[in-house]
């Protein structure tokens, strides 16, 4: 297959597949749900979750076998449309391919980041599983996501803390995932207070003590919204020694 091409055919029949699929009572509720400050939103279909699947499963069965340069050419073209479901589309077909994803592949998602990514469901979907599979593969790769915290792009700062969900989930790089709160925790930016007070949350469940112990200490100057967040699953105990200034 010709790398340097992108089979047309294919995107109109995916797309095709969406628009059967849209609801358009549910499309001007995911575009209610997704209406940012300024009043800007996302471009839905209005496809369920539950009709996405089965379009994610054959548009999977169709590029399984490509060479990666034709594959990530397709998922460009796709991001490149501004839909909602589009890019959620490749963020789920695009973690299947989970054990292949390297620092290529993690330049790669950064650009589709930096040019695609305007709200939170493609940032949380592309930071937590795939740049996700490139940090589980390359663990180095976290120390390029430090370098993100300053960035004026809100997305940026968000998917450099949710970038290490798994990692946080499986118990691993706590120092890492610690060192990323201390750098962001007092970020202006709720997006960005959300992501990392969620990846604390998920540390939380492993490494109990690192968690608390650094929320503890820092409880009277972090944003309330991080402490809210992080201590979801604490147990009660450790909620009120975090959130009890």
């Amino acid at each position: 297959m010709d790398a340097s091409r992108v089979p047309e055919r294919l995107i109109e029949e995916v797309r095709n597949r969406l628009r059967a699929a849209a609801d358009p009572a549910h499309g001007d509720g995911v575009r209610r749900f997704f209406t940012q400050e300024d009043g800007r939103t996302v471009d839905a279909y209005g496809v369920r979750s539950s009709a996405l699947g089965p379009i994610v499963q054959f548009t999977y069965s169709q590029i399984k076998s490509w060479p990666a340069a034709q594959r990530n050419r397709l998922c460009t073209e796709f991001w490149k449309s501004g839909k909602l479901e589009e890019g959620v589309l490749v963020c789920h077909t695009y973690r299947r391919f989970a054990s292949q994803c390297a620092k290529c592949e993690f330049q790669l998602f950064t650009r589709w980041l930096d040019l695609y990514v305007d709200n939170w469901a493609h940032c949380d979907g592309l930071a937590s599983w795939l740049l996700a599979a490139c940090i589980a593969n390359q663990p180095a790769l976290i120390g390029d996501l430090f370098s993100w915290t300053p960035s004026k792009n809100r997305w940026r700062r968000r998917a450099a803390a949710v970038a290490l969900l798994q990692e946080a989930k499986k118990g691993r790089h706590t120092e890492e995932i610690l060192r990323m709160a201390e750098a962001l925790r007092c970020d202006p930016d709720v997006m960005v207070q959300k992501g990392i007070g969620w990846v604390l949350k998920e540390a939380y469940p492993k490494r109990p003590d690192a968690v608390v112990s650094y929320l503890g200490e820092r409880a009277s100057d972090t944003p309330r919204l991080v402490l809210r967040y992080a201590a979801e699953k604490m147990t009660p105990e450790d909620r009120a020694a975090v959130l009890q200034r």
